[in-house]
């Protein structure tokens, strides 16, 4: 008995060490390859509650694999593994389902497909002998060789963000992941843009390079951006000197932690670095409370006071609903329109505008163009800001600025305060005021005659002649007197 006790410790560690061992093993088995390799397939295991992962980089820090979002939803994502943020996604505009059986394959290219739908998604490069995760966060499909070729990467791809030392070009944009909102490169600047349909989409926040340290000069490539380690963005057109420095906070502080850059879904551009714990901010585009497009919904009145958001036609009950698209189609003429003084747009230096003579002209050069969902007119500069997109972004301006504002068919009744009638409308009552006009003037004539008749004083031959008084021709000039004006200037 002594003897069994004095060796209890010993089989106690032994099992200990045993089990330890099979643990080991089994994490070992699951852990993320370092490079995958022509003939490899994954199927996305649910029992993952959120991330499966498939590939990492050398440092352990950043992990390529299936990503749950939005509950029910799946992605292939690059992750930084310490924050559980993703810094890179596939296709976010066509994910695959949670609990389906998606799979992910490498046979010179990558192909994400499931079953049901085939290919949700893949590269268009074939040929590459191994997909690698550089400690950068960069995925790239290589082929081997002296030199290694890269045939594809991430970085040229991105999907919301930036991180440091990626490139991005005026042939990327970065997407909102609700894809409400867009980041693109123009010729000298970058701006934000809403995601509405329209091409090219209204842009609602604008960063012109300062030209500062180098001239953009014509005909010598397009700009580039980077974010760089030292805490800013920078705009370039060659390597010697950057166009434009964007400083964030911590700009030549020497931070050493890994920066990004991400548009966010409320539509804002925000800059971060990592810490060693957590994402600090470093950066935020849009300061304004109603600089964003999401300040407040479609058919409101952002304030800076309380409350911040309020219905354009005065309602309590609920602003008008949102729409989209525009009013060139069949029912293109089914509208009301809804007048508010004291009003201004956020974005209306961004916008196409023309200088007329009236607010009947400007009401009227958007009234006739079915793309024009709204204009603001400036009564002191007579500047006319058309909207090409349905109505958001509307602020509190001073007396002197109308906003003209389209509302599709019957929404909110058409009666509201501030509402007419539509076009549709305005021409029925047009039709009726015809018919009633040229009933009142038969009425008139028979009148006459039957009191000529009365008193003795016409026959057949005296009648001879006798025609209605004049009347107005409802398509002369006389009668209605329309200025056309040219569209608005970009």
């Amino acid at each position: 008995m002594m003897r069994v006790e004095k060796m209890l410790p010993s089989i106690l560690c032994l099992v200990v060490s045993i089990a330890a061992g099979s643990a080991w093993v089994g994490n070992a088995a699951s852990l993320p390859a370092k490079q995958i390799e022509r003939g490899f397939s994954a199927t996305h295991d649910p029992s993952y509650s959120e991330f499966q992962p498939l590939l990492a980089d050398p440092n352990g820090v950043f992990s390529l694999g299936f990503l749950r979002f939005n509950s029910t939803q799946l992605e292939l994502a690059v992750l930084h593994l310490p924050s559980s943020v993703p810094v890179w996604c596939a296709n976010p505009a066509r994910p695959a389902l949670w609990t389906g059986s998606t799979s992910f394959s490498f046979n010179g290219t990558l192909v994400l497909s499931d079953p049901e739908t085939g290919i949700i998604w893949s590269t268009p490069t074939a040929g590459g002998d191994r997909l690698v995760l550089l400690d950068s966060s960069n995925l790239q499909i290589q082929k081997l060789g002296d030199p290694v070729d890269v045939l594809w990467r991430s970085f040229d791809f991105p999907s919301d963000t930036l991180v440091q030392n990626q490139t991005f070009t005026s042939k990327a944009a970065l997407f909102s992941t609700n894809r409400r909102y867009s980041m693109r490169l123009g010729s000298n600047y970058f701006a934000l843009y809403m995601e509405v349909g329209k091409d090219p989409a209204p842009m609602y926040w604008k960063h012109t390079a300062m030209e500062a340290r180098a001239q953009i000069v014509p005909g010598e490539g397009s700009i580039y951006a980077r974010v760089e380690p030292a805490g800013f963005l920078g705009m370039y057109q060659n390597e010697k000197a950057p166009v434009d420095v964007l400083p964030f906070d911590t700009f030549s502080r020497g931070i050493s932690g890994l920066r990004r850059l991400t548009l966010e879904p409320d539509g804002n551009l925000r800059a971060y670095y990592w810490n060693g714990s957590t994402w600090v901010r470093d950066f935020t585009a849009i300061t304004e409370p109603c600089g964003l497009p999401s300040a407040c919904g479609p058919y409101e009145l952002c304030s800076t006071g309380e409350p911040r958001c309020k219905c354009l036609d005065n309602s309590t009950d609920g602003c008008l609903p949102a729409d989209s698209g525009d009013l060139c189609g069949s029912e293109g003429d089914d509208f009301w329109v809804l007048r508010r003084k004291g009003v201004d747009l956020v974005n209306r230096e961004l916008l196409g505008f023309q200088k007329v003579g009236s607010l009947a002209e400007c009401e009227d050069s958007c009234e006739r163009n079915c793309s024009c969902w709204g204009a603001v007119f400036n009564n002191a500069t007579g500047y006319c800001y058309g909207m090409d997109y349905p109505i958001r972004m509307v602020v509190e301006g001073d007396e002197g600025k109308v906003g003209y504002f389209k509302v599709r068919g019957n929404a909110g009744g058409g009666g509201r305060e501030g509402g007419s009638a539509g076009k549709s409308t305005r021409a029925a009552l047009l039709v009726i005021g015809v018919v009633i006009f040229a009933g009142a003037a038969g009425f008139g004539v028979y009148q006459v005659r039957n009191r000529m008749r009365m008193i003795g004083g016409v026959d057949g031959s005296m009648t001879e002649g006798l025609a209605p008084g004049p009347y107005k021709d409802l398509n002369s000039a006389s009668f209605r007197s329309i200025e056309l004006s040219n569209s608005f200037k970009k």
